[in-house]
């Protein structure tokens, strides 16, 4: 999935009221950008990063400037729009890119589902059960090749959970997809400290046989594609 129009570089001086950042572009002009990610960003908000942004001259919108990358100036990335993953996967899904999941026919987003939700993607194919797929975006690395999930307290992601084991229940087929959006990472867990709830619920679910999948993402200021597989692995302690 490419970016919509270039994206430019800037330094991050704060991010506040959770959808907010206040940037220093390379000309020396001080901006308020949009900050589409609910969560905490641990590791990711410093005063001082390098960030990338992308512009747009929508009359409708009240902010010029999306923040879109962290640019680790180490070579790697993190993509911190949390919108993103569900438009790149659903453009893999369609090309049939995802090996795990390319057998299936139909692919539809946002389709309502559970109590009063909205499941990511439902995927059906002729002579099989349906699959309901969620997915959530990886951000948070607290140790050098190793993104977890979530960085704050998630109610929400513990409720989808309950909806899928709810889907299990009615016959179908269920599966948390974590797409990590680091570019630096080599495996996925949880972080039971962060939210211990999420990380119960999350046992229970692979108890119920709701499945797990892990992708990486290939990202660079021009595009944030599907990446490879990475491995999974979580043991309560």
């Amino acid at each position: 999935m490419r970016f919509q129009t270039p994206l430019v570089p800037a330094v991050l001086l704060r991010r506040y009221k959770r959808f907010l950042a206040d940037v220093r572009l390379e000309d020396g002009r001080e901006v308020t950008a949009h900050c589409a990610n609910p969560g905490s960003m641990m590791g990711l908000k410093d005063e001082g990063i390098k960030i990338w942004l992308e512009p747009n001259d929508d009359p409708k919108k009240k902010l010029k400037f999306g923040w879109r990358l962290v640019d680790h100036e180490n070579g790697h990335f993190t993509g911190v729009d949390t919108s993103v993953p569900n438009r790149a996967l659903k453009a893999a899904l369609l090309a049939h890119e995802i090996p795990e999941l390319a057998t299936y026919e139909t692919v539809r987003p946002e389709v309502k589902y559970g109590s009063n939700s909205r499941i990511d993607f439902l995927l059906s194919g002729e002579g099989r059960k349906d699959l309901y797929l969620e997915v959530k975006s990886v951000t948070l690395s607290r140790e050098d090749g190793v993104a977890e999930f979530p960085d704050s307290v998630t109610a929400r992601g513990t409720k989808h959970l309950e909806e899928l084991m709810a889907m299990i229940d009615q016959g179908h087929e269920a599966m948390m997809l974590y797409l990590v959006q680091r570019t630096d990472a080599e495996r996925v867990t949880l972080a039971p400290d962060i939210d211990p709830a999420y990380a119960e619920t999350f046992q229970r679910a692979r108890s119920a046989g709701v499945q797990v999948l892990a992708y990486g993402c290939d990202i660079s200021p021009s595009q944030i594609q599907i990446g490879a597989p990475l491995p999974f692995a979580y043991e309560s302690r």
